[in-house]
């Protein structure tokens, strides 16, 4: 069984990779709750990943995949978003990514994976969304570096969701008119599900993406793509 290190994975996308992965791969998932994980291949590392060193004592000697899931969702105009708001969604998303990728780096075997998340927002200038596109930049700059650097022996790459509906978002699908409108927005006609990222963030885990590195994956309805108005 390859061993896979999840941040996050007790809600939304996390778990839903957690819920494709656990019967055929060793799991450690690190985070803040963990009643969701019950499994006899999963194992849940109590971790705040703003706040925490991770316990490196609690891993295997070798890790085959590594996927960094925690984000943010601050939508605001410019003018009303502090600069506290910025630091903290780089603090959230990117600083506290390359912390914890820096703890690990040295266990990730050869032919090992790296999965990161960005956004839509950052090919896709889109109003409101200046921190978390800002932060999510950040990683997609880091995920081709790091490519670059550590190829052949680790592949890294990242997804580009648009809106998933997870508790994350719950508050811009929050009625059946926001829903519709957000639906609508998207060539499929729907926002994505947990399932429908999980499933991308398995294959770049699996052997059958061993030639894609470096890639910024957009899995996002067609938003990013395609003008069907």
């Amino acid at each position: 069984m390859k061993n896979i290190l999840l941040i996050g994975g007790s809600h939304g996308i996390g778990l839903s990779i957690v819920n494709e992965l656990k019967e055929t791969h060793k799991l450690f998932v690190a985070s803040r709750t963990g009643e969701s994980l019950s499994h006899e291949n999963v194992t849940h590392i109590q971790f705040d990943v703003t706040k925490d060193d991770l316990d490196l004592s609690q891993l295997p000697e070798k890790l085959d995949g590594f996927v960094y899931c925690p984000g943010s969702i601050n939508l605001k105009p410019f003018k009303m978003m502090s600069l506290e708001t910025f630091k903290e969604d780089m603090e959230l998303n990117f600083f506290a990514l390359v912390k914890v990728v820096k703890q690990i780096i040295s266990k990730m075997n050869e032919g090992s994976s790296m999965v990161f998340f960005s956004t839509v927002a950052v090919g896709t200038g889109m109003p409101f969304h200046t921190s978390v596109a800002a932060a999510k930049g950040a990683i997609e700059g880091f995920t081709k570096s790091m490519a670059a650097e550590y190829a052949p022996k680790i592949r890294v790459n990242a997804i580009a969701p648009s809106l998933v509906d997870t508790s994350l978002s719950s508050r811009l699908l929050s009625n059946d008119k926001k829903r519709e409108s957000m639906d609508a927005r998207h060539p499929l006609k729907r926002v994505g599900k947990p399932e429908d990222i999980a499933s991308s963030a398995v294959f770049l885990l699996s052997d059958k993406s061993t030639w894609v590195t470096g890639q910024i994956i957009g899995v996002d309805g067609g938003l990013s793509t395609l003008n069907i108005t």
